[in-house]
């Protein structure tokens, strides 16, 4: 692999790929010669939804053709969109008018989004299994803290204030908890809280890894979350480039395994990829065009 001083996002290209979560068998979908990141399931089956130049993507798995959603004004998507529970819709994060990232809904059929956080920077994560409240990571007052807002608006609710950075914020598939990362131990780790932000709980100890993203299978019984090697990166950051691995754990932290070893990051598993039926993770991994 070279590496100039180009943007990396001009010099890599990505692999779209599903791993069997049994198996570890990993299944190349589609090659791209620019940046795609951060794939969702849609409950379908057959579709994947990414990001890629600023627009959303749907991917279809048995013709490997991609169809541009129509997202209206929010036309500066990053790498953090969830689906609705019955994914009619999507919840996008795109830089809004003043550059800072905002929070929209938009239906997944194309058209005007309805802008939901009207301060910035909000970078969506979470949609509550019921519908009615998205969980974002935003800066305010100078700290990245967990939010959550009702999906038409209104007032967020903060649900953490520790110092240092809180992020990435799913719900379970039953809404009774919020699975999150934080860099409050020293390293980036997995933690989870009730859905209203008390008993927040860590669920990883690794002391030589920063583990980012948690995503709850659709059953609840399993966590798949990607972690960067300590040293490689701050602890508060998750660039991408760099080696790193896919983990699975039970809900309860126990019996965590490394499902696959790839160079990736930032773009990877941002988001929740689990198929529907719990047996398949969709993920981007990267390389270096010659």
């Amino acid at each position: 692999m070279t590496q100039t001083d180009r943007p990396y996002w001009e010099q890599v290209y990505s692999v779209l790929e599903t791993v069997d979560v049994a198996t570890g068998e990993r299944t190349v979908r589609k090659r791209f010669d620019s940046l795609i990141e951060a794939p969702n399931w849609l409950p379908d089956g057959n579709t994947l939804l990414y990001n890629a130049g600023g627009s959303l993507w749907l991917f279809d798995l048995a013709s490997g053709e991609s169809r541009k959603v129509d997202t209206g004004s929010a036309a500066r998507c990053n790498n953090d969109h969830v689906l609705s529970p019955d994914g009619r819709q999507v919840g996008l994060s795109s830089a809004g008018p003043e550059g800072r990232s905002l929070v929209y809904v938009a239906p997944l059929s194309g058209g005007e989004p309805r802008l939901v956080t009207p301060v910035g920077p909000s970078y969506l994560h979470g949609w509550s299994p019921d519908g009615t409240t998205l969980a974002y990571c935003a800066e305010r007052g100078g700290e990245f803290d967990i939010y959550t807002m009702p999906v038409e608006g209104g007032e967020e609710t903060r649900l953490t204030d520790a110092p240092g950075l809180d992020d990435g914020p799913e719900y379970s598939p039953d809404g009774q908890h919020i699975w999150f990362n934080s860099v409050r131990s020293g390293l980036m780790q997995v933690w989870r809280m009730d859905a209203g932000g008390r008993n927040q709980t860590r669920m990883t100890w690794d002391e030589e890894s920063n583990c980012w993203f948690p995503h709850l299978s659709p059953d609840g019984k399993q966590v798949v979350y990607i972690a960067y090697k300590k040293g490689d990166v701050a602890p508060g950051d998750h660039p991408p480039c760099k080696h790193v691995e896919i983990r699975l754990m039970d809900a309860d932290g126990e019996n965590t395994r490394t499902l696959v070893r790839l160079f990736g990051g930032q773009g990877t598993l941002n988001v929740n990829s689990w198929s529907p039926d719990g047996t398949q993770l969709a993920f981007v991994s990267y390389g270096y065009k010659e």
